[in-house]
């Protein structure tokens, strides 16, 4: 019932019954795992035999019906509550909301998870008590050692299974996704301008870049869209090299073609160099780029490589390693060819990574003074709880100023921001190069943490400003599934909300590397280009 109480994000009735499931089995096991240790304490066990003596004869066999129909009520009670607080929480953001009946569903179903996983805890341990008997009667082993034995020969069958489990999903999965890497989005098609990788003009080939390789070259501003954001004279074609997960075996030998491709379109003349890290799939947010296209009047060329058939919540789960090494060789190999020009020929280099990509981007640096000495800007956008060094200066914070929007050596050299208003707090000087991280404080990509299991985080403890909805308590075990759960859901609500930040990309990068006599008049001009 504590599970159904509100989170970061709506979630549907499937979801509920999910979270409340799961939490419903743990905390079952917390009570037979107290109940086995009370039973062990002499005061419990006579305060029970005393409880037990004091209720009548007629009244106990009436107890366990009454408390079954007591949960069963208070389950129905919840949930109608969480409906009211699901709606609260839908019309805040503007998403349709739910009905009572609807989330009304969700009942039988939790039951059904609950008991599923119960069962099956008790099967394992009913394995793990025919062992132990096993042991004692046939070996004559003592109760303790046959015990300790079986419970520790059991369990490490359960994980070689589920070991074995979990590889054969991956590899399913690996299989899944790779075939899905052949297929197009619709409307993509081969560039034919010679600035972008997979045209007729590149060493790279069109089919090896990857479904989401070839729509990120095949996109981008058109000459209209450049001359309405300010362009002036004939507009530049933007730059925009790939190397997929099949034009390479090796991140550096991605890196290597990257770079190859970068000198045959003459990116190193661009005014902008931008580095960008995917996701696990390969992806780029096209808008985020193109935000910078438009500013610069297409002077710019953006690179970026896949590491991964996955997408970016399963490769983070399985295996956030790969978007560490590629983003390491691929920033590597561009810094070198830039530090090879003479000073004043050197483009803007910049560095940019969402999600999974923030996390692999940022590993490529050990400090924010690393950052700061090697690029000339960067922009981070819905980085995962796991970043280190967002994490390092989120715990180093201004006193005073919360998690949820934390302020960092006065704003001076990195900054933290949910909205367009928040970039420019503090209203103090903000040096270059600039590293600024774009959150939303209803983001479970940014705020997701094992920790949450058994341990309530600085960022729970405050309320964020102006919110007028329900917000999320600290549970334990609870809250930690219900974020687990957001993670699958946080792309599915508004722009501004969650896991989405399309909208604030301009803002981020007018920030962080705005053109010289940039003005507020540019960025509307822009905006207006990029759409809702």
């Amino acid at each position: 019932m504590v599970a159904m109480t509100p989170s970061l994000l709506p979630r549907d009735w499937l979801y509920q019954a999910l979270v409340s499931g799961i939490s419903g089995a743990l905390g079952y096991g917390v009570g037979v795992a107290l109940a086995w240790v009370l039973r062990r304490v002499p005061a419990w066990r006579r305060l029970l035999a005393s409880a037990r003596a004091r209720v009548p004869e007629d009244v106990a066999p009436r107890l366990r019906p009454a408390l079954a129909v007591t949960a069963l009520l208070a389950l129905v009670l919840m949930l109608v509550v969480g409906a009211r607080w699901q709606r609260a929480m839908t019309a805040a953001i503007g998403m349709p909301a739910p009905s009572t009946a609807d989330w009304l569903r969700a009942a039988p179903l939790l039951v059904l998870i609950a008991a599923v996983l119960v069962l099956a805890a008790r099967g394992v341990w009913g394995v793990s008590r025919r062992f132990d008997r096993f042991l004692e009667a046939h070996l004559r082993w003592p109760h303790t050692v046959a015990s300790a034995v079986a419970a520790v020969l059991v369990l490490g069958a359960v994980l070689l299974v589920d070991d074995l489990l979990l590889r054969r999903g991956l590899s399913t999965a690996d299989a899944v996704f790779a075939a899905r890497n052949d297929q197009d989005h619709p409307g993509v098609r081969q560039p034919r301008a010679q600035e972008r990788t997979g045209s007729s003009a590149s060493s790279v080939p069109w089919e090896s870049l990857g479904r989401e390789g070839r729509r990120f070259v095949a996109q981008g501003p058109t000459p209209a869209q450049l001359r309405s954001a300010g362009a002036v004279g004939a507009p530049t074609t933007p730059i925009r090299v790939y190397a997929g997960i099949e034009s390479a075996e090796t991140p550096r030998g991605r890196a290597a073609l990257a770079v190859e491709e970068l000198e045959r379109t003459g990116a190193f003349d661009r005014s902008v160099l931008l580095v960008a890290t995917t996701t696990g799939s390969g992806w780029v947010n096209g808008p985020a780029v193109e935000a910078l296209e438009l500013m610069y009047g297409g002077d710019t060329a953006a690179v970026a490589t896949q590491y991964s058939y996955l997408p970016s919540w399963l490769s983070f789960l399985t295996d956030r390693s790969r978007a560490t090494d590629e983003a390491r060789a691929l920033t590597a190999a561009v810094e070198e060819r830039v530090e090879a020009l003479p000073e004043g020929d050197r483009p803007l280099l910049l560095a940019y990574g969402e999600s999974l990509g923030s996390y692999g981007s940022e590993n490529a640096f050990t400090s924010l003074a690393d950052i700061r000495e090697r690029l000339d800007g960067v922009l981070w956008v819905g980085p995962p709880n796991a970043n280190q060094i967002w994490h390092a200066l989120v715990e180093r914070r201004d006193p005073g100023t919360p998690a949820l929007a934390p302020v960092y050596a006065s704003g001076l050299l990195v900054r933290f921001a949910g909205d367009a208003q928040q970039i420019t707090t503090p209203p103090t000087a903000w040096e270059p190069p600039r590293a600024l991280y774009l959150q939303h404080a209803s983001d479970p990509v940014v705020w997701w943490s094992p920790d949450l299991l058994l341990s309530e985080p600085d960022w729970l403890r405050e309320r964020p400003d102006g919110v007028d909805r329900p917000v999320l308590r600290w549970f334990p075990l609870v809250t930690f599934w219900q974020l687990t759960f957001d993670l699958l859901n946080a792309k599915s609500v508004p722009d501004g909300h969650g896991h989405n930040y399309d909208a604030l990309a301009l803002d981020g990068w007018v920030a962080v590397a705005a053109p010289d006599g940039w003005t507020s008049a540019d960025t509307e001009r822009v905006r207006a280009v990029l759409g809702p």
